[in-house]
């Protein structure tokens, strides 16, 4: 699925329009009933409730005009609507929107403020409908506007906010004021989520988020593209091909691990059973002496190469021909082991994970990012991130500055959190957005079970981008899985590892 920008969406509607033949008000009314439609089904939106609904002059003030209309003429009896007009000018749709709700025989309360504006009460039994700006506000919040903001945000009332909640951008906010900007309990959007949903920091301002179809023409949306993108099962299904009978192991590539270290071979355990269960034909850990037993009794289905040292890895030379190349989880920053990444870096030909303790060993020598071969996969958390390319002062500061470093150094980012952003370089610098995923994922060792199926996925062919976002989805929908029989607080990282086979025969089988 696109992201789209606002300007897109504006383009889409007027698309929409075009080819089914309908005006604007069409798609208003269209877009207010599934806002309706959606409120009227929730077990506690009751015809007793009172409902205050806030509109702006421009077309998200003509949605909210509309869905009081709407409630009304359904038996909402207790309905109030504050329509702020204070430059003396509504957009068309919101003057139509006006003149309809006055023109209804639904029982509303209506008030135009052209001038001062005299609050009325909140409560915590009360519902307001935030429609004073969408996403086609340009500034931030202030004035008169951003005090009505922060009268809602104190009045404990339950917040629906259509589209978008009033004050927040659809892209970039850096400039916003959180305080100044309506906080809904739940955010009604249309037809496809926008960047800004994606921001941790945004979490609190959108509430429970719900997507609405209005119905946007079909053949405009498969016209429009986008550089962000939600990942979708659709999205990765066509890479995942069912298996030829008469195929055999080699068939299926070989992974290098170089993973785990005195006190960390969990990690080596973690990665390489996670790269087997993605379906990798073979897997070779290079560890330490001393995991010699933990890695052949966890996992004996793995190769195991013994580093000469017995505590660290010291050596990470290549000396078969592997499809694809995992370095970090659990190798620690030893200068022998950065040593090591930094031959390795020179001479590998293979396509290359970097993860967790590979990054922390660039961090220490910053002169290894020039040596990082074309269309690596690195995979930072955002802690591992900022000590890389610098401290981020907010997450869409720091995914603006990983589409700088995945151009400069043309490699491919991982950036992991909650909807984890696959940057990808040039040519086409799209980011990707994943969609699966839960707090219970929050565990040690989750992130060396994604390293092993990034690395599981190239070794079967699949070109690094390409591995890098089906990894991700997978991972993420096996946690899932793991979520769902298990329960958020019992998930660890082996369970996670366990389900994967389980994910990827659900998207085969087109059950997600």
């Amino acid at each position: 699925m696109y992201i789209f920008s606002s300007k897109d969406i504006r383009e889409l509607d007027a698309a929409t329009c075009e080819a089914q033949g309908i005006d604007s008000l069409t798609l208003v009314e269209r877009a207010a009933n599934a806002v309706v439609k959606e409120l009227t089904s929730r077990p506690g939106f009751l015809p007793s409730l009172r409902i205050v609904v806030v509109a702006g002059p421009g077309n998200n003030g003509a949605d909210a005009l509309c869905v009081a209309r709407i409630l009304a003429e359904q038996g909402y009896g207790n309905v109030e609507v504050f329509l702020f007009n204070v430059r003396g000018k509504l957009s068309d749709e919101c003057e139509a929107m006006k003149q309809r709700l006055l023109e209804s025989e639904g029982k509303v309360q209506f008030t135009e403020i052209t001038t001062t504006f005299s609050p009325p009460h909140l409560g915590v039994d009360d519902v307001v409908i935030d429609g004073l700006f969408g996403v086609g506000l340009r500034e931030p919040l202030s004035g008169g506007f951003a005090a009505v903001a922060r009268l809602i945000n104190e009045s404990g009332a339950y917040v629906v906010s259509i589209d978008i909640p009033s004050g927040l951008a659809g892209e970039w906010n850096s400039k916003s004021r959180f305080h100044d900007i309506v906080h809904a309990k739940l955010t009604l959007t249309f037809q496809f989520p926008k960047l800004s949903f994606f921001f941790p920091e945004h979490a609190d301002i959108l509430g429970e988020r719900v997507v609405l179809d209005i119905g946007l023409d079909r053949k405009a949306l498969r016209s429009k593209k986008s550089n962000w993108l939600l990942i979708e099962s659709r999205t990765i299904r066509s890479l995942l091909r069912v298996r030829d009978p008469f195929t055999a192991k080699r068939d299926y590539g070989s992974v290098m691990l170089f993973s785990g270290s005195m006190g960390m071979m969990g990690a080596a355990v973690l990665s390489s059973k996670a790269a087997l269960k993605c379906g990798a034909g073979l897997a070779t850990v290079h560890t330490p002496r001393t995991g010699v037993t933990i890695l052949q009794t966890a996992v004996p289905e793995a190769m195991f190469e013994p580093d000469r040292n017995e505590r660290v890895i010291s050596d990470m030379s290549l000396h078969h021909t592997h499809q694809a190349v995992a370095v970090g989880p659990g190798i620690g920053t030893n200068e022998l082991t950065i040593n090591a990444l930094e031959s390795l870096l020179k001479t590998c030909k293979s396509p290359l994970v970097l993860d967790a303790d590979a990054l922390n060993c660039i961090v220490k020598r910053p002169a290894l990012l020039t040596m990082i071969p074309p269309r690596t996969v690195i995979t930072p958390h955002i802690g591992e991130f900022d000590r890389l390319f610098g401290e981020q002062p907010s997450s869409e500061q720091r995914l603006k500055r990983a589409i700088e470093v995945a151009q400069l150094y043309n490699i491919i980012i991982v950036l992991k959190s909650h909807f984890t952003m696959i940057i990808r370089p040039k040519p086409s610098g799209s980011v990707y957005f994943n969609s699966t995923g839960n707090a219970g994922m929050a565990t040690a060792g989750a992130g060396d079970v994604l390293t092993g199926v990034i690395a599981g996925f190239m070794a079967q062919g699949i070109q690094p981008e390409n591995a890098a976002t089906l990894g991700v989805y997978i991972h993420g929908l096996a946690g899932d899985i793991a979520s769902e029989e298990i329960g958020e607080y019992g998930v660890v990282a082996s369970d996670i590892s366990d389900r994967l086979g389980r994910a990827i025969k659900a998207v085969i089988d087109r059950k997600v």
